[in-house]
């Protein structure tokens, strides 16, 4: 399997979206610019990148595998929380939001990375229009 002339609709504006964000980010931040908060959302958009790609083919599942891997080691290095997966593999599994298409049979694949979502804290209590 490889690309096709043409997206699934709404893939390329969503890519573009990504790799705009991607830039807008890279231009604002240094070293000391980064939270906990901020590089595990990057570290979960790389991991959600790298295994929404690994389904074009095999071949980029099996380019792309390092990639689970390296965002792991990074949450390590800098103190965050890796998730164990099966057979104690890093893993950040994310809810199927939409259509998927089974990769081909013996192809390698990628964790669904979990995007961790940051609510409004414990205190939060919703809005109410009753007075």
């Amino acid at each position: 399997m490889g690309l096709n002339s043409r997206a699934a609709p709404g893939v390329e504006q969503r890519a573009e979206l990504a790799v705009v964000s991607a830039c807008h980010l890279a231009d604002v931040v240094a070293p000391t610019a980064w939270s906990e908060a901020a590089a595990e959302d990057a570290l979960d958009a790389i991991d959600v990148l790298a295994a929404a790609l690994s389904g074009i083919s095999p071949a980029t599942a099996e380019a792309l595998a390092v990639v689970a891997g390296a965002t792991a080691d990074v949450r390590r290095r800098l103190g965050l929380r890796v998730d164990p997966g099966p057979a104690g593999e890093p893993s950040v599994p994310v809810p199927r939001t939409g259509p998927r298409t089974t990769p081909a049979p013996g192809a390698p694949s990628l964790p669904r990375p979990r995007v961790r979502r940051r609510g409004l804290g414990p205190g939060y209590q919703g809005i109410s229009t009753e007075r």
